[in-house]
């Protein structure tokens, strides 16, 4: 065997450099202009457009998710409750005057619209001073 009879068992093949001239010229094979043909692209998710579009709130760590309470008023106290009965969060979603949030149970606030002539007792509400005032005046005691 002569030196000039030897053979590779594999072919003396590089890589293709793309972008470098040659057959992967000027685009590279990305097609033509457009964020899919810059290096290190990214489509930005459509999530990020959505949040995008809202507007920001004012303030240092602004409490924008934060659950309100409901309000209900005295004079529907007075339609649906009897004298002597309790008024909690769970006896007014009971009766339909609040309803869940977020598959829990909601915060409540009193307010002084209407008047009250039964005597109740309030727990677990928050309320304004009026309605306390209210409440207590007919007798009955808030907690």
């Amino acid at each position: 065997m002569q030196l000039n009879q030897l053979k590779r068992v594999h072919k003396n093949k590089d890589d293709k450099r793309v972008a470098r001239g040659g057959k992967r010229g000027k685009t590279a094979g990305r097609g033509t202009k457009g964020q899919k043909a810059r290096a290190g692209h990214r489509i930005r998710p459509m999530l990020r457009d959505t949040i995008k579009k809202f507007p920001k709130l004012r303030g240092y760590k602004n409490q924008s998710f934060e659950v309100k309470p409901q309000p209900v008023n005295l004079d529907l106290i007075e339609k649906t409750f009897s004298a002597g009965d309790a008024v909690n969060p769970a006896t007014l979603l009971a009766k339909k005057l609040v309803t869940k949030v977020g598959g829990k149970m909601p915060k409540v606030k009193i307010l002084s619209t209407g008047k009250l002539t039964k005597k109740v007792t309030v727990t677990g509400c928050l309320f304004s001073a009026t309605a306390k005032r209210h409440i207590e005046s007919a007798g009955g005691t808030v907690e």
